[in-house]
């Protein structure tokens, strides 16, 4: 089904989504059945997605995309297809741009194979995927947290989710991305740190300049702790069990 899709009212209401993941210029990679592309009005940061798919070239290598020249990658599963997803996985990050982000969603193994491998529901699928297990079922399982390992210092994991907010787990076995709501998916998203923020070790701040109104308010949250702490200097703060 129209798992990118799926994803765009859930995306909507995240600001992160609205103002940092989604700016500029991206690249849906595998994207053509069903292109971030048709929602960029959605996102008003969004300047242009290119969709990248079979005709454009071997996902896994992006060949003919030169490093460091997208704002934004997006795939929507489409890492499972891949023959090798660490491969993969480095070529995405390599196109990206200093504090760009890299946007995945991959189906969760045990919301959509359910303990059946080769998929019984998608027989293109080449590896199952896990946010951590110790032990799993499948003999294709990547743990994702040692697979986002495996790039390099730039690499920020910024977030790892599984998205089961619409799966019904009381369903028998069914592959329930056929339906219009279910996602069985994790959500991973990266951002390039920049050269800088590698040596140093912390994060680039850009603090921007601020108006007369901006430092007013700012500069009333810490008058007003000042003003509550001279003002009850007798009973220490969360002490105070008297009968109200």
């Amino acid at each position: 089904m129209k798992e990118c899709s799926k994803s765009i009212q859930r995306r909507l209401t995240d600001s992160n989504f609205l103002n940092k993941y989604f700016s500029g210029y991206g690249i849906d990679i595998g994207g053509a059945p069903d292109p971030l592309a048709l929602y960029t009005e959605l996102f008003p940061k969004i300047i242009k997605v290119k969709t990248w798919d079979i005709e454009d070239g071997d996902a896994q290598y992006m060949e003919g995309v030169e490093d460091e020249v997208y704002n934004f990658v997006h795939s929507s599963h489409c890492l499972e297809h891949m023959i090798d997803p660490a491969v993969a996985l480095k070529n995405w990050f390599r196109i990206l741009k200093p504090s760009g982000y890299l946007i995945i969603t991959v189906p969760d193994e045990d919301l959509y194979e359910q303990g059946e491998f080769p998929s019984t529901f998608n027989k293109d699928h080449k590896w199952t995927f896990t946010i951590f297990k110790r032990n799993s079922w499948s003999s294709k399982s990547i743990n994702l947290i040692e697979l986002l390992l495996k790039l390099d210092a730039q690499a920020e994991i910024v977030k790892l989710m599984l998205i089961d907010n619409t799966y019904r787990y009381s369903l028998p076995r069914f592959d329930q991305t056929i339906t219009p709501i279910a996602e069985c998916g994790i959500e991973i998203v990266i951002r390039k740190r920049t050269q800088e923020e590698v040596n140093t070790g912390k994060a680039v701040r850009n603090p921007q300049k601020l108006d007369r109104e901006f430092k007013i308010q700012l500069n009333q949250y810490r008058d007003d702790i000042q003003t509550l702490k001279k003002n009850n200097s007798v009973v220490k703060p969360f002490c105070n069990d008297q009968d109200i």
